[in-house]
């Protein structure tokens, strides 16, 4: 068995049509910048409702349509914000979360502590989060899940993951294992996958290989680690 295997992540996503909303962080294969994607799915009208809108450094989910919105309380919220060196990227509004305990002077999991997965009864869906740290022209980043610790919903477990860039290597961490009802949660450490590609590439990889009826948006950020240039792509099916 081969722990150290690199999976192709344009295959991963075609193996499974509904990965929920997915996050990759890694470090371009050329080892100058960082990486990072932010994907959303959705299978009912209220979850198909959506765009990413930015809005300078950060991202925000606003509703495609205001008239048809049933519930924000899940769907509408920003994604990607940046607090000094480090660049955010959440499934929900634990962003803010993240964001308000750094300027407490918390760590990454000690403010994910005041939270637990979605109350989406009987998916529980797990919160994802990742933070990109950079520092001495590199990075390092974590990434952290809050998933049901039972199929009741009664506890929360909690997982964070510390990784050092590597050239070429990323990880991807989604929300669900596959489509289903209930709709199976994410377990085990975030896969492994490759980085390649500049972000023309990656970013139409991620998109054409997510499923054609449930993608709703694709955002990708690239950020040269020598000169801080950022470089963005953005992709809404809602026009």
């Amino acid at each position: 068995m081969n722990v150290y295997k690199i999976d192709n992540l344009s295959q991963l996503l075609r193996n499974n049509a509904y990965a929920g909303r997915g996050i990759v962080i890694g470090k371009s294969a050329d080892g100058t910048k960082s990486c990072v994607a932010y994907f959303i799915m959705g299978r009912s009208a209220n979850s198909r409702n959506r765009i990413f809108v930015e809005n300078g450094e950060e991202v925000i989910i606003h509703p495609f349509d205001a008239s048809k919105v049933e519930d924000p309380s899940l769907i509408i919220y920003s994604p990607i914000r940046k607090y000094e060196n480090k660049l955010i990227v959440t499934n929900g509004d634990q962003t803010d979360t993240v964001y308000d305990g750094l300027v407490a002077g918390k760590d990454f999991a000690c403010a994910l502590r005041s939270r637990e997965f979605e109350p989406d009864a009987p998916n529980f869906t797990p919160r994802i989060s990742g933070m990109l740290t950079y520092e001495n022209n590199d990075f390092t980043y974590q990434m952290n899940i809050l998933k049901s610790a039972d199929p009741q919903g009664s506890a929360c477990s909690r997982f964070t993951f510390e990784y050092p860039s590597i050239a070429g290597l990323g990880h991807f961490l989604h929300t669900y294992m596959c489509d289903g009802n209930p709709l199976p949660t994410f377990f085990g450490e975030p896969e492994r996958v490759e980085i390649k590609g500049d972000i023309d590439e990656f970013t139409s990889n991620i998109w054409n290989s997510l499923n054609e009826d449930n993608k709703i948006s694709l955002y990708v950020r690239f950020t040269d680690l020598k000169t801080g240039k950022i470089e963005n792509r953005m992709i809404n099916k809602n026009k």
